[in-house]
């Protein structure tokens, strides 16, 4: 478990969050999914839910919520902010 957040949330993005977990009736094992898709260059975030913690995941908490990020993708994610904009936007990660 790593003890610093390297991921934040800002309250809208979090009520959001907890939003999709209550309407889909998620279980608290649970957890947000945070990644990269692609080369780093030309990669593109990835958010989702996930059951389990990989061996090659790390995991921590951001807002009492678990989070799950394969290891391999944790230089590219340090200092990202998941926002949640409406109008169409939805989760946006800013660096």
């Amino acid at each position: 478990m790593i003890e610093k957040e390297l991921i934040s949330l800002t309250p809208e993005a979090s009520r959001q969050i907890r939003a999709i977990i209550d309407e889909k009736g998620l279980p608290p094992f649970y957890g947000l999914r945070v990644g990269l898709k692609g080369a780093a260059c030309g990669a593109s975030y990835l958010l989702g839910f996930d059951t389990e913690n990989k061996d090659e995941d790390d995991h921590f908490e951001v807002e009492g919520i678990p989070v799950f990020v394969n290891r391999r993708h944790l230089m590219y994610l340090i200092g990202v902010t998941i926002d949640f904009e409406e109008g169409g936007e939805g989760f946006v990660f800013r660096k």
